[in-house]
């Protein structure tokens, strides 16, 4: 991993979602340009709608919240926006400019479904608040997932292992960006779902079967 990008290489923090997803699909979006909205994308892209206000920030006591908040990581190589982040003023944290005292700031990030089992969600989370930390010099030990389905906000511990996930999946994504490469098909149950399904068309990059067979294949298990 590089010690550090130039501004012409950050990649969309926003990425390493997809890129934990499935590696596949990420360069499918970010190197080959292709992208196709399902039912469950523009679900999740209304949930954002009503969160993000980028003129909007709140104060409730000792809790500022700002949202649409720009950040950026030349360390990671990675940029975006958060959806949200918290400043709740404490000893350990850090100067915001016009406010008194000090404060450390939590991302939050809003997903549309529920809880997944892997740590698809947290990384992308991690990631955000690992730009807050190389931005505002300050340690952030934890972060917020509010998922739609469930109406629950879940408390994240950022530790060293999920630091390490990003860290790494943010070189493998480099290295893909920087030669091109799209890497072949892993077929999971998740693809049923996946917007670039017919895009990516996994079980004829897996079998080599031809479109017929694929089509036979498709209907069959629809």
């Amino acid at each position: 991993m590089k010690s550090e990008y130039t501004s012409e290489e950050l990649l969309p923090l926003s990425g390493i979602q997809h890129f934990l997803f499935c590696r596949r699909q990420w360069a499918l979006i970010h190197i080959e340009n292709q992208w196709r909205d399902n039912v469950l994308t523009v679900e999740g892209k209304l949930l954002h709608e009503r969160v993000d206000d980028p003129y909007f920030t709140e104060v409730r006591g000792d809790l500022i919240i700002a949202r649409s908040v720009p950040v950026a990581s030349y360390r990671l190589g990675l940029s975006g926006i958060c959806d949200l982040v918290e400043f709740r003023l404490s000893e350990d944290g850090v100067k915001l400019p016009g406010r008194d005292g000090l404060y450390v700031p939590a991302p939050v990030e809003y997903k549309r479904g529920k809880p997944k089992r892997d740590p698809i969600d947290e990384g992308q989370l991690c990631a955000q608040a690992m730009c807050l930390e190389e931005m505002l010099a300050v340690d952030i030990p934890q972060g917020f997932l509010y998922y739609g389905q469930t109406r629950h906000r879940e408390n994240v511990e950022l530790s060293s292992s999920l630091r390490k996930l990003v860290a790494d999946a943010c070189a493998e994504m480099h290295s893909y960006f920087s030669r091109g490469h799209t890497p072949s098909v892993r077929i999971t149950k998740a693809c049923r779902s996946c917007s670039l399904a017919d895009v990516c068309l996994p079980l004829l990059q897996k079998h080599k079967m031809t479109a017929s067979r694929y089509i036979e294949e498709y209907i069959e298990n629809v």
